[in-house]
């Protein structure tokens, strides 16, 4: 499994609207439920945030990850926002953040769940590629630059 196999271009949106964590979230949350990807945003939604109240997912240098594992969830699903400005996230390095992967799994998976945020986390570290993805003007554009990113690395089992 590769995290563009998740992540098509429909889920990716450029920019995002909203301006705060919650709502940035609720945007993610609701292009998937858009496309019929998740049947139930609001209790996906109460998920994500509970994870947050953990610990937050802006892991900083201007990327958050929100997750969540869901039993009404079959299948892991992936989206990926852009905000070019930056959103107070309460990032662990005080940062605005600008680029946001949501990832939803079922909970019966939590091994896959862990290897999805670990290979986002691999290909988001890399300052070149963060930059890239803000200059990006298209979410065709975006999903290109992942999929050459994610072609260095060997695939996901489930």
């Amino acid at each position: 499994m590769k995290l563009i196999d998740i992540l098509q271009p429909q889920f990716i949106k450029l920019p995002l609207q909203s301006n705060s964590r919650e709502s940035v979230i609720r945007e993610l949350i609701d292009l998937l439920a858009g496309h019929h990807i998740l049947k139930q945003p609001d209790e996906v939604m109460q998920a994500v945030l509970d994870r947050e109240k953990i610990m937050t997912t802006g892991v900083g240098k201007g990327v958050a990850i929100p997750h969540c594992k869901f039993n009404g969830c079959p299948d892991f699903s992936i989206a990926l926002g852009i905000h070019p400005k930056g959103i107070d996230y309460g990032a662990l390095d005080d940062l605005p953040v600008k680029i946001v992967f949501l990832l939803v799994g079922p909970k019966s998976n939590p091994g896959t769940h862990i290897r999805l945020l670990s290979r986002i986390s691999r290909i988001i570290s890399k300052e070149p590629v963060r930059e890239k993805i803000l200059e990006c003007t298209s979410p065709q554009q975006v999903h290109q630059l992942l999929q050459a990113e994610e072609a260095n690395f060997f695939e996901i089992k489930s």
